[in-house]
């Protein structure tokens, strides 16, 4: 039995190599909108293709009808810290679907 050198890491073949680097990420990845020490709103990076797509284009659908409503709107004129909240507020579902699209990326790119 040959004994591992721990200064030369072993060259793994190139299915190891797709297997170690799909394990190398953790199952639940935490949104990003949210920076705590104790993450709770995770993506399943194992979720299907389908199901991911669907969660960020349902996410991006509801701000695009959003700012469709408001830019049609009279009603809020050019209160700054009204626009200042609308902001916030679709920043959530944007940054939302951006994680789901990166996941989306490596699930399409394995």
């Amino acid at each position: 039995m040959k004994k591992a050198d721990p200064s030369r890491p072993e060259t793994p073949t190139n299915s190891d190599s797709r297997e170690q680097i799909a394990n190398s990420k953790p199952r639940y990845i935490p949104i990003t909108g949210i920076d705590c020490p104790i993450p709770c709103l995770l993506i399943d990076r194992e979720a299907p293709v389908d199901v991911l797509h669907g969660t960020a284009a349902y996410r991006l659908r509801s701000v695009t009808q959003l700012l469709e409503t408001l830019s049609l709107s009279d009603g809020i004129g050019h209160d700054a810290l009204l626009l200042q909240d609308f902001a916030r507020v679709l920043a959530i579902p944007l940054r939302d679907s951006c994680d789901l699209m990166d996941v989306l990326g490596w699930k399409l790119q394995a």
